[in-house]
C-alpha cells in the first residue's frame, strides 16, 4: 500500500526564489550591459518596423475588436494602435520576431531574448501613461533597459545548460518565464506575488516545436514569442489580484514540471544571474538568417565575389561542402521541398544558395517570388553538411561561443576554391567594434521604411544618446514612433 501524499504546502522551489530575488534586488550597474541594451532596443524596434511592410505580419496586429482604443493604453511603435498591455505585448512581440532578425542567444537552448521587449515595453508604456493621468511620475527608458537586461539574463542563464527543444518544447517557454518575472516587478508585485506569478508561468501550457520542424514548419514561429510575452503580462496581472501560486510547480512528484515535461531532470545552472547575457548577446546585423547560418552566409558572400572575379557561374559548381557545428546540422540542415518563407529561413542550404547566386540575402529573398528560381534547388542539392567537432566544441565554450561555418566549392572541371572559414559573425561580441556602426545603419534603414525624415531624426537624436535615452519618460519615447 502506497504512502499517502503529504498535503503540507512546501516552500517555493529554489529556482522560483532565485529568479524573483534577482529581479527585485540585483542592481544593474554595468555600463557595458546598459549600452548594449540600448543598442538592443533600437535594433529590436527596427526589426519590428521592417516587419510592418509584410501583410502576413500586420494581419495579426491591432485590437481584438477592430477600432478599439484603450485610454492610457500602450502604443504600438510604427502604428496608430493604442491597446491594453496584453494585446500590445502581442503586437510588439510579433512584429519584432517576424523576420527572424532580432538578437540571438546560443546555448543548450537557443532563443531570442529581445522577444521579451514586447511585454516589457507595452507594460512600461501603459504604466507611464496611467501614472501621468493620475498625476504621478512615469517610468523612464532606463527602467526599460534594466528590464531588458534582467529578462535577457533569466532566459539566457537557464538556456545555458537546459535544452527544452530536446524534450519537444519551444524556447518561447523561456520568454514567457522571463517576461512574467520582469513585468511582475514593473507592475509592483510583492515578493510573494512575484513568486506566485513565476510559478504560474511554469504551470501554464507550453508551446510544442511542431511549427519549427519539417514537415510542419510554418509562420506560427514568427508570432509564438509575441504570444509568450503577452501571456506573461496576463499572468503577472492575474498575480496582482492576489491569485495564489504553486510553490513546488517544478519539483512536485508526478505532477510537477520536471516529472511531466523534463524527463524527471532538474534544471542545471552554469552561473548566477547578473548581466552576462546582455553583455554577450549576438546581434543579427547583416542578414536575416537563423543564427547558426550567419557565418555561412558571410562566407557565401565572399565566394560570390570570387565567382564573379573568376568568371565562373553557379552552373559550374559540382559540390559544396559545409563544414559546420552540430547544432546547425540538427536545426537547419534540410533537404527536399521548402514550402514557405518560414521553411526557407531555417534551411542552411537555401541561405547559402541565395547569396551565391544573387550576392545578397534579405527578408524578401525568402518569399515565393525569389524561391521559384530553379537554380536555388539545383544548388541546394549539391551541398553537404559535415560536422567539425572542434567547431562544435568552440560553439559550447563559454569563453568563445563561436558559430563557425566553412564552405568549400568544387567545380565540374575538378578545380576548387580555397575553403572560406568564418568563426564569428559580425554581430558577435568579439566583433562589436565592426558591428555596432552597421547596427546603427540597419536601424536608420528601418526607420526610413516607416517615418518621414523629421521623425527619423527625432528618434535617432535620443536613441543614440545613452544619457538622454535613459532619462526620457517611456511614453514620450514611444510617442516618437507613432504614425
Amino acid at each position: 500500500m502506497s504512502a499517502p501524499i503529504s498535503n503540507v504546502r512546501p516552500d517555493p522551489d529554489s529556482v522560483l526564489v532565485d529568479i524573483v530575488d534577482y529581479v527585485l534586488d540585483f542592481p544593474i550597474d554595468s555600463t557595458l550591459a546598459l549600452d548594449t541594451a540600448r543598442n538592443c532596443l533600437i535594433d529590436t524596434l527596427g526589426c519590428g518596423l521592417e516587419a510592418l511592410t509584410y501583410p502576413a505580419c500586420t494581419k495579426l496586429m491591432g485590437p481584438i475588436v477592430p477600432g478599439t482604443i484603450v485610454p492610457n493604453g500602450a502604443k504600438v511603435p510604427g502604428t496608430s494602435f493604442q491597446l491594453d498591455p496584453v494585446q500590445a505585448a502581442f503586437n510588439i512581440g510579433a512584429m519584432i520576431r517576424w523576420l527572424d532578425f532580432n538578437d540571438t542567444w546560443l546555448a543548450a537552448e537557443w532563443g531570442h531574448p529581445s522577444d521579451n521587449l514586447g511585454g516589457i515595453l507595452a507594460t512600461a508604456d501603459w504604466l507611464s501613461r496611467s501614472a501621468i493621468a493620475a498625476g504621478k511620475k512615469p517610468l523612464t527608458m532606463k527602467d526599460v533597459l534594466i528590464g531588458m537586461i534582467k529578462a535577457h539574463e533569466i532566459q539566457g542563464c537557464i538556456a545555458l545548460e537546459n535544452s527544452f527543444n530536446k524534450v519537444g518544447l519551444d524556447h518561447v517557454l523561456l520568454v514567457k518565464l522571463a517576461s512574467t518575472a520582469v513585468v511582475g516587478q514593473l507592475i509592483g508585485l510583492t515578493r510573494d506575488e512575484l513568486i506566485n506569478a513565476v510559478s504560474q508561468a511554469f504551470v501554464d501550457g507550453h508551446a510544442l516545436r511542431t511549427y519549427r520542424h519539417a514537415p510542419n514548419t510554418g509562420s506560427r514561429k514568427s508570432w509564438a514569442a509575441g504570444d509568450a510575452t503577452s501571456r506573461a503580462v496576463r499572468l503577472a496581472l492575474i498575480a496582482k489580484t492576489g491569485e495564489m501560486g504553486y510553490p513546488s510547480v517544478l519539483t512536485a512528484k508526478t505532477w510537477g514540471f520536471y516529472d511531466v515535461l523534463f524527463k524527471g531532470n532538474e534544471f542545471k545552472f552554469q552561473r548566477p544571474y547578473g548581466s552576462y547575457v546582455m553583455e554577450n548577446v549576438l546581434f543579427k546585423i547583416s542578414f536575416p538568417a537563423e543564427f547558426h547560418a550567419q557565418t555561412a552566409v558571410e562566407a557565401a558572400m565572399t565566394l560570390h565575389a570570387q565567382l564573379q572575379s573568376a568568371g565562373k557561374r553557379v552552373d559550374d559548381v559540382k559540390k559544396i561542402t559545409i563544414r559546420t557545428h552540430e547544432a546547425a546540422i540538427r536545426i537547419i540542415d534540410k533537404k527536399g521541398p521548402l514550402n514557405n518563407p518560414a521553411d526557407r529561413d531555417h534551411c542552411i542550404q537555401y541561405m547559402i544558395a541565395v547569396p551565391l547566386i544573387h550576392g545578397r540575402l534579405t527578408a524578401a529573398d525568402y518569399e515565393d517570388s525569389i524561391a521559384q528560381d530553379a537554380r536555388l534547388d539545383v544548388l541546394r542539392a549539391k551541398m553537404e553538411c559535415v560536422e567539425d567537432t572542434q567547431f562544435t566544441k568552440d560553439y559550447h565554450d563559454p569563453e568563445k561561443r563561436s558559430i563557425a561555418n566553412a564552405l568549400t566549392i568544387e567545380f565540374n572541371d575538378g578545380s576548387t576554391f580555397d575553403e572560406v572559414v568564418v568563426e564569428y559573425p559580425i554581430g558577435h561580441k568579439r566583433r562589436r567594434e565592426d558591428g555596432i556602426p552597421l547596427l546603427v545603419e540597419k536601424f536608420k534603414t528601418n526607420l526610413a521604411r516607416r517615418f518621414p525624415i523629421k521623425q527619423q531624426l527625432a528618434i535617432l537624436d535620443v536613441s543614440l544618446d545613452q544619457a538622454r535615452l535613459e532619462a526620457m519618460p517611456v511614453n514620450e519615447y514611444v510617442d516618437l514612433y507613432v504614425i
